[in-house]
């Protein structure tokens, strides 16, 4: 359900304000700390930027999707450690819950997961299993009244500073999405334990590290829902609308690194003249202007129909493919109109030409992203290609 148009309206001013005022001033001291200043943490909190999607009868603003991606472009005009701090409690780690919990884990978890009290973390990827998913080993056992689970997950998003582990383990042998079923693990829980936080090669403030299960022994109601065997099923329900979400996210940072590119080539002269009088110059602009133009048109278009009911598989994995090329294209030519300004760490379009880069590999590869499409694009026109 829709927001009043005012009230949405004055939300995104808000956040708008918050994000170009207080963290975009921020982004060096995120870069240099490795992580969030916890003043910081508490406003995005009192803003309600932890909430966004989930239901108001839960304690969250509740959303629609075409209401988060525009607050998500806004939120991509700053360093993406920020968006990635709220990013798992307005994605899967809430979701999951809202759409296949049971009241009682809806009670327990979403109220604080919308007032940012607790931060979310989704556990999927392990050493040898990324984008072929049903090749996960981590098992969960079930133990009387428990279930115990064992295996190591990697390149985990917020896994440092999370207080809840949306987990996906096997629970049948074979393979398929019915030997796979999701379970809520509080942080802390016996036999779970941390690795050291991955230094990656952009991304500062975004905390990933691996997260180990050695017979960590959960009660049988940390199954979401209570049903072994719907893990998978229930992370293809959410995984539409998280690649809306991130193919909002790179509209943002394409449109903060087009101002970067139009501020510099304003005020840099060559020939006696701003380097924005050169028609090449013009052409790069020109090229990353129309590209985010297309791919906001894109985004918005697939949340109107995401929200009408719609399925938008096809839609969200062309928006998520398109989008994170998009804007690889895009930072690569802002880095190219600063010259050798662009490769010095003083200007932020350094960070972000490393920033961007991740958006081609998590929440699907952007083959994986082609494969969908195909797949998806088949079927529209009849064809099944496991039956071909």
């Amino acid at each position: 359900m829709a927001l009043d148009p005012a009230t949405f309206q004055a939300l995104l001013a808000t956040v708008r304000r918050f994000v170009r005022e207080r963290l975009v001033p921020a982004e060096n001291e995120v870069a240099e700390l490795g992580r969030i200043p916890d003043a910081i943490t508490s406003e995005m909190r009192k803003f309600g930027l932890y909430g966004l999607s989930i239901p108001e009868d839960y304690g969250g603003i509740g959303l629609n999707m075409e209401e988060e991606v525009r607050v998500v472009f806004e939120l991509g005009y700053t360093s993406p450690a920020f968006r990635s701090a709220v990013g798992t409690n307005i994605g899967i780690g809430s979701q999951a819950i809202v759409l296949d919990g049971t009241d009682e884990q809806r009670k327990q978890y979403l109220p604080r997961l919308a007032s940012g009290e607790l931060v979310g973390s989704f556990a999927l990827t392990e050493p040898d299993a990324g984008s072929d998913a049903s090749a996960l080993k981590t098992r969960a056992r079930r133990e009387g009244g428990h279930y115990v689970l064992n295996g190591t997950k990697r390149y985990i998003t917020n896994a440092p500073i999370a207080g809840l582990f949306t987990v996906l383990a096997k629970t049948a042998d074979g393979e398929g999405a019915g030997t796979i079923s999701c379970f809520l693990v509080d942080a802390g829980s016996p036999g779970l334990t941390l690795g050291k936080p991955d230094k990656k090669m952009g991304q500062a403030g975004a905390l990933t590290c691996d997260v180990i299960f050695d017979a960590c022994r959960i009660p049988e109601g940390a199954l979401l829902g209570n049903a072994e065997g719907n893990g998978f099923r229930t992370a293809m329900k959410v995984l539409d609308k998280g690649r809306l979400h991130i193919a909002a996210l790179c509209v943002g940072m394409a449109e903060r690194l087009i101002f970067e590119s139009v501020r510099f080539a304003a005020e840099r002269k060559q020939f006696k003249k701003a380097i924005a009088n050169f028609q090449l110059v013009q052409a790069m602009i020109a090229d990353s202007q129309t590209e985010t133009l297309a791919a906001k048109a894109m985004v918005l278009d697939a949340g109107k129909m995401r929200d009408a009911g719609q399925k938008v598989t096809l839609e969200a994995a062309c928006c998520k493919l398109f989008s994170s090329e998009m804007v690889g294209r895009v930072a690569d030519r802002a880095v190219q109109i600063h010259g050798g300004a662009g490769y010095m760490s003083e200007y932020p379009v350094e960070r972000f030409y490393r920033d961007v880069r991740l958006f081609r590999i998590f929440e699907g590869t952007s083959q994986i992203q082609q494969i969908v499409i195909a797949r998806e694009t088949m079927k529209r026109y009849g064809y099944d290609l496991e039956t071909l």
